[in-house]
Order: structure tokens, then C-alpha cells, then sequence
């Protein structure tokens, strides 16, 4: 099975617990915090074992911007220094706007961008900031090289507007420059 088909797969089949209809009645803060590289730390020590960040991350909820852990009795506020995910691959299948593109996180998570899921660039475009939104609000960071391959096969509008198609959706990754 070719990379994409795999990741695609692994996208389509993650089964995650439903936080969404979580409503615990308990709500604090833990000391967990998610470093702007994706490395999880607990009381200020790095968390090595990443099954661990790996199970943590599937219980995510993002709430007026604040990040929580939250398990069905309880709901803890963590800090999450820029994005949950750092998305460090990419696969891509087909061409123009036939174009499907998925993407891998630190975290094993797979996602495929489209409308649901979309590509959006913040930071200026000396340092741009791309992001892919896994789940529920819940953004990857792009990395720098992914981001690199990206705009590499995105395509150059006649405005100059830098985009790239992915499962029927349009994002816009920046201006070109000279």
C-alpha cells in the first residue's frame, strides 16, 4: 500500500473518546504544558514516554481558546504554548484541484485537509506560521519542512497568491516574492 493510501486510512480510522459530549462537573488546572515544538511537560519535566502525550492528546478540548484535558468526571486547564500538534509529514495523491493532501502529527494523529480541516497561515511572511486543523479547533503546526514541500507544489496565481487544493477546498499559503 502506497504512503498516502496509509495515511489516509489512518485518518479515516482513528477512533477518539467523545470529549465532546463530556460535561464533567469538576473543573481545575493541571501543570501540563505543550511546548511550542510539541514536547509535553508535567510539573516542568519533559513527559519521555510518548504513549503517554499520545493518550493525553486523544482527551484535547478546546474551549474559548482555552486548552483542557478533560475525562468524563473531570475537565483540567492546560497551556499549550502555540499549537497541541506539530504536523510532521505529508503525503499528497493527484494534481491541480484533484489534489488531496494528508498530513501526520507528532502524535500519530492523521488528517486530511479540506473544508473541515483547513490550511491557514498566521506570523508574517518573513516567518509564516502554517497551520492544519486536526479536530475540533484542535491546530497542527506545520514544520518548517513540511511547510517547505507544501509550498513546493503549490501553485502561483496570476495575483501572485500562493494556494494549493485539497480535497475540493482552496487554501492560500501566502504572496509570492521576488
Amino acid at each position: 500500500m502506497d504512503p498516502f493510501t496509509q495515511l489516509l486510512e489512518t485518518a479515516q480510522n482513528r477512533r477518539l473518546p467523545p470529549v465532546h459530549l463530556w460535561q464533567p462537573e469538576r473543573v481545575g488546572s493541571i501543570d501540563i504544558r505543550i511546548a511550542a515544538d510539541g514536547t509535553w511537560f508535567h510539573e516542568g519535566v519533559a513527559i519521555r514516554r510518548i504513549a503517554i502525550a499520545r493518550v493525553f492528546s486523544t482527551i484535547l478540548r478546546l474551549e474559548n481558546g482555552q486548552h483542557y484535558l478533560v475525562t468524563p468526571p473531570e475537565k483540567l486547564a492546560i497551556e499549550v504554548e502555540d499549537a497541541p500538534f506539530i504536523a510532521v509529514d505529508m503525503e499528497s495523491s493527484g494534481e491541480g484541484r484533484e489534489r488531496r493532501l494528508v498530513f501526520a502529527t507528532n502524535l500519530d494523529d492523521a488528517v486530511q485537509a479540506d473544508a473541515e480541516h483547513p490550511i491557514t497561515v498566521a506570523g508574517t511572511p518573513a516567518e509564516p506560521r502554517p497551520y492544519v486543523e486536526v479536530r475540533d479547533g484542535l491546530r497542527a503546526l506545520i514544520a518548517r519542512s513540511v511547510f517547505y514541500r507544501l509550498v513546493d507544489i503549490a501553485e502561483t496565481e496570476s495575483s501572485g497568491e500562493v494556494s494549493i487544493w485539497s480535497a475540493g477546498a482552496r487554501f492560500v499559503l501566502g504572496q509570492a516574492t521576488d
